[in-house]
């Protein structure tokens, strides 16, 4: 038995999958000469370009607009049926599915990202759906649902089935709203706005374990340092931002900021929180070591909901009200490097989504697949995935880069002719 390889050449016959950040952006082929070697078959994923994409929920004209960060393009509207109401927005880590809760229909719908499309309608019960996290392995997604003494819940919806697997009542006037997930996944986060508390829930039993005072100012959003040390919750009457230790689970300190507070996010590094002010239309800065507020950021409208690209160096905020849909800020600089307009005003949900993507390489008619593997210019990057393809002769390498410098991948298969 002779046995050869099929590889991708930089000179001839090449496969090269260009994994800029966040995903195969593209992948090319050369048709060999040479008789003995096949040149290989390239497939992406999946209609969706891999990349990294924003998701806002156009909350009136019943859409998820998706745009393209590397360009800051419309890419498509996802309808998400009339009279729903997309309000939150949350994409999943690997890059394919992202879940929205829907005002005025009641449901979380569920959307494959890799083609674009709802592909599953959640219905939650009395009560509207707010907010939605998905937890660090995107098995769960968890929804807060505000509505009467019998709506109030917060539900675990297994991300596999897109069925409902663990319901919370939290009890009569709660108003569970939003809600975040410990880096462990151990521990929900939920801003009781009707009852100034913040709930901790044991995530894996939807069982409560505390609650954590912080007074009588509805408390709005949640975010998390990346340690999970800290939990940061935006009070909208009172302007303040609370920030609780999770050890203790009590309040280290209020942050003073202003009326009218509602997103918050935290750096990748943990050394600044981010407030969505939108009294004053401008995202706050707080320094995480001294819980002050160092700057603030004017934007073109009034900041809502914001989410933090998979490098850590932008900031993308969402404008229910203003001259442009979506602000980009840099980090670095603390201002905005660019804004992101869309056919219909009136965004608040956001999340950033990294679609991945995929090469494959072949064996030739009359030969076997008998193993395989990739080459690389660079780091591999995350969540990669190189293997035979099942019941066919290819071999195949799927990438998913987050946060690394562009990486090209090489794949090759090795093949064997009786």
């Amino acid at each position: 038995m002779q046995h050869f390889a099929v590889r991708g050449n930089p000179r001839v016959g090449s496969v090269r999958a260009y994994v800029s950040k966040h995903g195969v952006r593209k992948a090319s082929c050369t048709v060999l000469a040479a008789a003995a070697v096949l040149a290989p078959s390239v497939a992406l994923a999946a209609p969706a370009a891999p990349g990294t994409y924003a998701y806002v929920a156009n909350t009136g004209q019943d859409k998820v607009r998706v745009f393209d960060t590397a360009t800051n393009a419309l890419v498509t509207s996802i309808d998400t049926g009339a009279f729903s109401g997309p309000l939150q927005v949350a994409a999943t880590r690997n890059g394919k599915k992202v879940y929205v809760t829907e005002r005025d229909s009641g449901a979380v719908s569920a959307i494959d990202a890799l083609t674009n499309t709802v592909v599953a309608e959640i219905p939650t019960g009395n009560g509207t759906p707010e907010s939605v996290a998905i937890s660090p392995d995107d098995s769960r997604a968890f929804v807060s649902v505000e509505g009467n003494a019998l709506a109030n819940r917060v539900v675990a919806i297994n991300t596999a089935t897109d069925a409902i697997v663990g319901t919370l009542e939290t009890g009569a006037d709660t108003l569970p709203n939003g809600l975040a997930v410990s880096p462990d996944g151990k521990r929900l986060y939920v801003a009781y706005r009707g009852a100034g508390v913040v709930a901790v829930i044991d995530s894996a039993t939807m069982t409560l374990i505390t609650k954590v005072d912080v007074g009588p100012s509805a408390p709005r959003k949640v975010a998390i340092s990346p340690s999970g040390a800290r939990v940061y919750v935006t009070e909208n009457t009172s302007g303040e931002v609370s920030v609780i230790d999770t050890a203790t689970n009590t309040v280290v300190v209020p942050i003073p900021v202003n009326q009218g507070l509602d997103g918050v996010k935290v750096s990748l590094d943990g050394k600044r929180v981010y407030v969505a002010d939108r009294n004053n239309a401008r995202v706050a800065v707080i320094d995480a070591a001294t819980n002050s507020v160092v700057t603030s950021i004017p934007t073109s409208g009034d900041p809502a909901e914001m989410a933090v690209s998979p490098t850590g160096a932008r900031l993308y905020v969402s404008h229910p009200n203003g001259a442009h849909a979506v602000s980009v800020i840099d980090l670095a600089t603390n201002s905005v490097s660019a804004t992101i307009d869309s056919p219909e005003g009136g965004l608040i949900g956001i999340d950033l989504g990294s679609v991945p993507g995929t090469s494959k390489v072949s064996c030739p008619a009359g030969s076997v697949l008998t193993g395989g593997g990739f080459g690389s210019t660079g780091p591999a990057p995350d969540q990669l995935v190189s293997r035979p393809v099942p019941g066919t002769n290819d071999w195949e390498v799927n990438g998913q880069n987050r946060t690394r410098d562009d990486v090209t991948l090489t794949p090759y298969a090795v093949c064997a002719t009786p």
